[in-house]
């Protein structure tokens, strides 16, 4: 398969305080929110780390929540 401009591109792999992951250009700079995970690479491996670490899709704000009302009393 020849290579192409996408398949040659790198990306860094960036997390929001949401705990949501993406892929984002390696020289371009980070939109606000974001930040570097620590990954970097071409696009499937980029992708590939994340299906690895990112194993509940739900916002931190949201299993947060879920997990407070799980320790309180019914009623």
């Amino acid at each position: 398969m020849p290579e192409t401009a996408e398949s040659t591109a790198r990306f860094v792999v960036v997390r929001n305080d949401e705990e949501q992951y993406s892929i984002f250009p390696e020289n371009r700079p980070l939109p606000a929110g974001w930040y570097e995970e620590g990954f970097a690479g071409e696009r499937q491996p980029c992708l590939d780390h994340i299906a690895e670490v990112w194993t509940d899709m739900r916002p931190k704000s949201l299993r947060d929540a879920m997990d407070g009302a799980a320790g309180q009393p019914a009623g």
